[in-house]
């Protein structure tokens, strides 16, 4: 009897004991996927105020900068359009922990040639191999999915997109700081953060792919019902509508303020600023909250109702005192994202969580490629008579968002 007695508590101490393990892990794992989001995303942000003056030092003729920045620019987004959804698969195949070591080491390597380098030519090819390694969100979003009961993934997620806004608010403050002493400088920086993201990540990351995921499922016969999840190109849609919308105010809102408003450079980047701390900490105190007391869809709905709700008063604005309530509901706005990415995550088998966050990925990029061609160019057609056209063109965009979410949530209903 008392051997029958003493093996129950040893089986509950021990079930206890993993239980705490696998908690103080599963802690240990996200801390490091937190902190590589935003030494990521502030690596690339600190990057960007220096690369005109940089380009001017490697040769390149004034008149040509601009094209050269722009082609850049577009050049990175291209990649990580291409690559992502491999990093995804890969991971799926590979395991997470090995394609973000891996990613975060070709990171470090490619600033270093972007400090040391005096060519143009190895520029554009230092920046093609920085949005491949640039892919990196992909793996983290996927990690999270993996270590995450679904009805907390949308404050997991909240918190990532925070980390990625705090370093891109953080990035070209500390790039213009240090550019200030040499151009060279804020790549050498760049390279220290991706150096240490990467002995974080390799220190610090446990393999999280569930098991038995070796990315072999899609190829075997018979799957194809088993994969086709039913509202996934809907919803996935709706991610890449809201992600183009997104890219109105990152493109314009210089324009737009100086001319609307007569804003100068400092009133500018105070409101993007303000703009971005709203967006952090909706993100991290907000949505998860609002996601678990009113469920993905809702919250996805009041999402786009607040947005639309700032885009048009962004069309309408005739005074600067207007633009706090307007930063506070596009602010609220940002809950849209984690909440759709959470939605998504909860559709896609556990075997394909890296292919599903390579294919959102791959759309953030596809977006921040189109986007700003197209809101620039709506801009440039209308600012004389109607500047703000672009915000009610952005806006009515969320019609169709709204619909399409509709429609699919009465289709996953029926489908009961």
């Amino acid at each position: 009897m008392h051997f029958i007695i003493d093996n129950f508590i040893l089986d509950k101490v021990t079930a206890r004991y993993s239980h705490l393990t696998a908690r103080y892990s599963h802690r240990g794992i996200l801390t490091a996927v937190l902190i590589t989001a935003t030494l990521d995303a502030a690596g690339l942000g600190l990057v960007m105020p220096i690369l005109p003056t940089l380009l001017d030092q490697v040769g390149a003729p004034d008149d040509m900068i601009p094209l050269h920045v722009g082609l850049l620019t577009a050049l990175y987004a291209i990649m990580q359009f291409l690559c992502a959804p491999i990093l995804g698969r890969l991971s799926d195949r590979f395991g997470r922990r090995r394609v973000l070591v891996a990613s975060l080491a070709g990171a470090t390597i490619d600033y270093l040639v972007l400090a040391l380098t005096d060519t143009l030519w190895v520029f554009y090819l230092a920046r093609a191999v920085a949005g491949i390694t640039g892919a990196t969100n992909a793996v983290t979003a996927t990690v999270i999915a993996d270590i995450t009961p679904p009805d907390q993934r949308a404050k997991r997620y909240g918190w990532l997109g925070a980390c990625y806004g705090g370093g891109m608010i953080a990035g070209p403050a500390i790039g213009g700081l240090f550019g200030g002493v040499s151009p060279h400088l804020p790549f050498l920086v760049a390279a220290a953060l991706a150096g240490i993201t990467l002995v974080l990540s390799a220190s610090l990351l446990r393999e999280t792919r569930p098991p038995g995921s070796n990315g072999s499922h899609a190829q075997q016969p018979g799957t194809a019902k088993r994969t086709a999840v039913p509202g996934m190109l809907i919803l996935l849609a709706v991610f890449g509508i809201v992600q183009f919308i997104g890219q109105a105010p990152g493109s314009t809102w210089v324009l737009f303020t100086q001319q609307r408003l007569d804003w100068n450079p400092v009133e500018v980047g105070v409101s993007l600023s303000i703009f971005g701390m709203v967006q952090v900490f909706v993100q991290a105190a907000l949505t998860g909250r609002i996601v678990s007391r009113i469920g993905e869809t809702r919250a996805i709905l009041v999402g786009i109702a607040a947005d639309a709700i700032g885009l048009i008063g962004l069309a309408l604005i005739a005074s600067t005192w207007a633009m706090l309530p307007i930063l506070a509901a596009l602010g609220l706005g940002s809950i849209t994202l984690p909440a759709l990415q959470t939605l998504l995550s909860r559709r896609a088998p556990e075997q394909q969580q890296g292919r599903l966050q390579g294919t959102l990925a791959s759309l953030n990029s596809l977006t921040s490629i189109i986007g700003p061609v197209t809101f620039t160019g709506i801009f440039a057609l209308t600012r004389t008579n109607a500047d703000g056209t672009l915000w009610i063109c952005a806006a009515a965009l969320y019609v169709l968002c709204a619909l399409l979410m509709i429609r699919e949530t009465c289709a996953s209903r029926r489908s009961r």
